[in-house]
């Protein structure tokens, strides 16, 4: 039973600090940019510090951004996630063949 309940903290942890993290692009005018998925320790839902990667994506382009996240984003009312570092980037280019 404490397994099943500590599943569905992960998992509530995770759609947690996506749906904030697209809210606060969304504020920033930055709604074209996606947050596709979010990864973090088996125990960042039960810590009050944890390293996050973010998985955003931008026009054919994806990054990976380390964060660090200080509070607990379900528990508490202040928490400050500082950018750590840029992991990763993928840009997808498309070659097409024109018909001229």
């Amino acid at each position: 039973m404490l397994a099943l309940g500590y599943a569905g903290l992960y998992v509530y942890y995770g759609v947690t600090i996506k749906q904030e993290a697209q809210k606060q692009l969304d504020n920033r005018d930055l709604s074209s940019i996606s947050v596709d998925n979010v990864e973090y320790g088996l125990l960042a839902p039960i810590s009050t510090s944890a390293n996050i990667t973010l998985i955003v994506a931008y026009r054919g382009a994806e990054a990976a951004l380390d964060l660090a996240v200080q509070g607990h984003p379900v528990f508490s009312d202040e928490v400050s996630v500082e950018f750590d570092g840029l992991q990763a980037l993928r840009l997808g280019i498309g070659f097409g063949q024109s018909d001229d």
